[in-house]
């Protein structure tokens, strides 16, 4: 019986929203626990990640060989997030003194600083160097992160893994196998207008890198590539919007400067997994129409994906928490029309990508724990495990009621 095809997790961008990614983690690190799966190896081999999802993908891998051990570790970060760990909050004073938000972003004062903290930061070099001792204990098959190269407009694939993967070229796309550092992280991150580009080196060349979500076209690619047949996406914003809810969120004013680039993080962090995930079913629909035969002479091949997003909108969670930011950061996004009121959710888009504070971050946390709980059987399901906890639940239901015999109480 051939061994089955490792699973891959695929963690997509966002800013602060990514911490709903970690709620997810959660959510499978108790599942598997209660499946009583904690004898088996690290539940994804293969882990790819995007902007904020490549920095979760990273501190995930990094600690392979202690599945729960690094999820709560992610989890105790994220957890108590404040916005000057991220980006130099006091720098949006600035916009006192006449300075436009265009020129602040231009001039690039968002300047990230996790390294700077203490080594339990998700920025940090040393846990990266464990990568190729885990690769070479069978915990990892391989990390990849995405960056978007602004020298070449390309987007390139960094990835670190066994000997035996190859690097793969598409069109505007590529695979780079490179040992992967903070400074990946960084370049993948680095979301547009908000942080500073990063140089990488590539053949030899040093280039700019900027946020992978950018001109990303289909971001589940990577896990397929490296050999992954069974996904695990988890993404930072709803896939399907009620129409009658999307229709109280309609204003017909002109669109604030806020709104304008909510819009654009959106397009950029949103829209490509939605159209990837879309093309990823159609190929697996097409594939069940073709005979065994031609099937097996085809490049293409049927890929059991799983999704869990946001059952909820994070605009609307993050119009309550905007009063917890710096006030020169409530300053300037006030500025550029994000209301201040929780209960209008008017530029909350630009907002939500922003707000690395420990109150929202929770609330996103708590948010994809619940989510992932109501797809607990689907969970199961994708990693083959028993669901105890549903199938005691069912025995109890089955069992015939006792009835007592009044003959027998005397």
């Amino acid at each position: 019986m051939p061994a089955p095809s490792p699973t891959g997790l695929m963690l997509g961008g966002g800013g602060a929203r990514a911490a709903y990614q970690v709620g997810v983690l959660e959510a499978i690190a108790d599942i598997r626990k209660a499946a009583g799966a904690l004898h088996g190896l690290n539940p994804f081999p293969i882990i790819t990640g995007t902007s904020a999802g490549a920095i979760n993908a990273a501190a995930l891998a990094c600690g392979a060989d202690d599945f729960d051990g690094a999820v709560l570790r992610i989890v105790d970060i994220w957890r108590d997030i404040h916005a000057d760990q991220v980006y130099r909050a006091d720098s949006f004073s600035m916009l006192r003194s006449g300075a436009s938000l265009m020129g602040l972003l231009a001039l690039g004062w968002l300047l990230a600083k996790w390294q700077h903290k203490t080594p339990h930061s998700l920025l940090n070099n040393a846990p990266l160097q464990r990568l190729p001792e885990l690769i070479a204990q069978g915990h990892m098959q391989a990390l990849a992160v995405t960056a978007s190269s602004y020298s070449t407009g390309d987007h390139i694939t960094f990835f670190e893994g066994a000997a035996h993967l190859a690097p793969w070229i598409r069109m505007q796309r590529r695979a780079v196998h490179d040992r992967i550092t903070y400074s990946h992280l960084l370049a993948s991150s680095a979301i547009p207008f908000v942080f500073p580009a990063t140089q990488l080196a590539l053949a030899r060349q040093m280039q700019y890198f900027g946020d992978g979500s950018m001109r990303q076209s289909a971001p589940i690619a990577p896990a397929i590539h490296i050999g992954a047949s069974r996904i695990l996406v988890v993404g930072a914003g709803r896939m399907v919007e009620p129409k009658e809810e999307a229709h109280l969120h309609t204003s017909l004013s002109y669109p604030s400067l806020a709104q304008i680039a909510g819009h654009a993080l959106s397009s950029i962090f949103l829209d490509s997994l939605a159209v990837d995930l879309e093309r990823m079913r159609r190929i697996n629909q097409t594939m069940a129409l073709v005979p065994p035969e031609a099937r097996s002479a085809s490049a293409l091949h049927h890929i059991d994906l799983l999704m869990i997003a946001p059952s909820q909108r994070l605009d609307s969670i993050a119009a309550r928490h905007i009063g917890d930011l710096p006030p020169a950061v409530r300053t300037m996004l006030g500025g550029v029309g994000v209301s201040t009121k929780a209960s209008d959710v008017k530029g909350a888009a630009l907002a939500s990508y922003l707000l690395f504070e420990s109150n929202y971050t929770r609330e996103l946390m708590a948010l994809g724990y619940a989510d992932a709980q109501r797809q607990r059987a689907e969970i199961c399901t994708f990693f083959g495990w028993v669901d105890r906890e549903a199938d005691a639940s069912a025995r109890t239901s089955a069992m015939p009621e006792r009835r007592v015999d009044p003959l027998r109480l005397h």
